[in-house]
This record gives C-alpha cells, structure tokens and sequence, in this order.
C-alpha cells in the first residue's frame, strides 16, 4: 500500500467510487439519502466535496464532504478506507477540508460518534470543541411527520 495521494474536488462520475467507499466505512447509503443528486445540489448551494485519491491506482480512499448554510459549513462523510487508516491521511484530508472552509471565512461543525475515539482525537487536535449536552435528532422521511 502506497501512502502517495492527491484530493480533489468531487467530479460527477465520482459517485459509484464514493458509495462503494461508504459502504465500506459505513458513512452513508442509500437510507440516508446520500446520492449523485444530493451531492450535486449541495454543491450548487455552496457546498464543497472533496475526494482522496491513491496514487498511481486512482482508488478513493477518501471523502469529506461540506455543506453550508452560509454561516457555517458543516462537515459529512469524512473518512478514509480502513485499509489505508492510520498512515496520516486523515490529518491531510482534514488540513485541506480546513482550508477550504477558512478560504470563505466560515465556521464548521461536525458530528462523530462518541465511541469514534480515533476521530475525536483528530478533531480536538485541529481546536474542535465538544458542545456539550446536545444530543442530535433527524427526520430521514417527512411523509407523515407533521401531526
């Protein structure tokens, strides 16, 4: 396994790449909505996908994906291919995601699960701060949600 990689900005034939590499992290699928359209629409609203490629192979190891509410972007499906874990990469995905937010002067947020210990630790590295007693709830199908 080489640790020679390149990111990138999400291109629209990326999709198939990105889901096999959620399904295998476990960061997204179908049932959450995740697809080619969303990704797009997102982008069109300001949002910002990048994509981590492994040099010479072009395999996606990696994906973070940003979507902003114009006063903060918020950080989604950031990870990298278990098999390409603990080599730095993450750090470097991170740092460029970083920048990227910084480069329009905006805030960002994340979420991680709690038993994410490997991931936490990368995030309060960086100045992430936990927010506290706040706990997240989400609605994935508003068909019959409004009593």
């Amino acid at each position: 396994m080489s640790n020679e990689f390149r990111i990138r900005d999400y291109q629209e034939g990326d999709f198939p790449r990105i889901a096999q590499l959620w399904a295998h992290t476990g960061l997204g699928g179908s049932n959450r909505g995740d697809d080619a359209v969303v990704i797009a629409r997102t982008l069109t609203l300001g949002g910002i996908f990048l994509v981590m490629e492994a040099i010479p192979s072009g395999d996606v190891i990696g994906s973070s994906w940003m979507t902003s509410d114009s006063r903060r972007m918020y950080l989604h499906h950031f990870g990298i291919a278990p098999d390409h874990q603990r080599a730095g990469l993450g750090k470097a995905l991170l740092e460029a995601s970083l920048q990227r937010a910084a480069s329009r002067g905006l805030q960002i947020k994340l979420e991680v699960h709690r038993n994410n210990t490997a991931a936490i630790a990368l995030y309060q590295k960086y100045g992430f701060t936990y927010l506290g007693d706040y706990d997240g709830y989400i609605i994935r199908d508003l068909n019959g949600a409004v009593p």
